[in-house]
């Protein structure tokens, strides 16, 4: 007796399934009325005496126009005050992360792999991260004087911790079969490191760095308000100083602006190195 074949069951498909370019499309119309409302809002809400404190989006563009995009072609029309600040800012801030990236990924997997010496370094990881790094800069100070070691070491210790944690938490989830696996083919410890621990570890690792990278940001801003003599966070510490209110607006935006790029640039990193995982999960749903 046959039995009829039966059909493969259909894959569920989403109801409202969008094109990658209709996303980004919906995605920058939300933005672009968020903007239009504040310009109302502004415009008919805020009294003019007070304007100076909530400037209009169009005044806050036009403030950053000639406060950084009104240079010589030369420097890709960037103005004295864009590179003597901004760029001394971003390489303090990616310098200090790569340095936690690197030392925050080596220490976790590395206490990660071993349950006795995370057992016995644990309290001081306990102790160490619940303290906040702007707490630390007069300590920072006596140590490193006022300069790039000091900045260097606020953004360090603060975005360690999270890069840290998960890269533990990440080493910690290799599954034990895996690792039998590994002993049965005679895998030696790096091809073990590189064929097994750090992909099962990269997910988790990737969301340590973005959180780290945020952090950064605002790290780098606190380091520079203290006895800083450039930089974002030096820039709006003295225009708030000086009441030039549409100037410190500006650098807000900026700073808005630089976490949205970092972020969007990491988020595709991730999205490569990690297709594998992406594609491994949809084939489990």
């Amino acid at each position: 007796m046959t039995t009829a074949p039966v059909a493969p069951p259909e894959r569920r498909r989403r109801p409202f399934a969008r094109t990658g370019l209709t996303d980004i499309a919906l995605r920058w119309t939300v933005f672009a009325v968020a903007v239009a409302l504040w310009q109302l809002a502004t415009n008919v809400a805020v009294p003019e005496d007070e304007k100076i404190f909530f400037p209009a989006p169009t005044v806050i563009a036009r403030s950053m126009y000639h406060l950084w995009l009104t240079g010589p072609v030369s420097h890709v029309f960037l103005t004295p005050a864009a590179t003597g600040n901004i760029l001394p800012s971003l390489g303090r801030m990616l310098g200090g992360w790569g340095l936690a990236v690197v030392i925050g990924v080596g220490l976790g997997v590395l206490l990660g792999r071993s349950e006795r010496l995370l057992d016995y370094v644990d309290p001081l990881i306990q102790f160490f991260r619940a303290i906040p790094s702007p707490a630390l800069i007069p300590v920072f100070i006596v140590l490193f004087k006022l300069g790039l070691t000091m900045r260097l070491a606020v953004i360090v210790f603060g975005v360690l911790w999270p890069i840290l944690l998960n890269s533990i938490d990440g080493s910690r989830s290799v599954e034990p079969l895996q690792m039998e696996i590994a002993n049965v083919f005679g895998l030696t410890r790096l091809q073990r490191f590189r064929m097994i621990i750090m992909p099962s570890a990269a997910p988790k690792i990737f969301a340590g760095l973005r959180i780290s990278l945020s952090m950064a940001i605002i790290l780098m801003v606190i380091s520079e308000m203290v006895g800083g003599t450039n930089g974002i966070g030096y820039t709006l510490f003295t225009t708030k100083d000086s009441f030039e209110l549409p100037e410190m607006w500006s650098v807000i935006v900026l700073l808005g602006i630089l976490g949205y790029t970092l972020n969007s640039a990491l988020l595709w990193v991730e999205r490569h190195v990690l297709a594998w995982h992406r594609g491994a999960r949809r084939v489990e749903q």
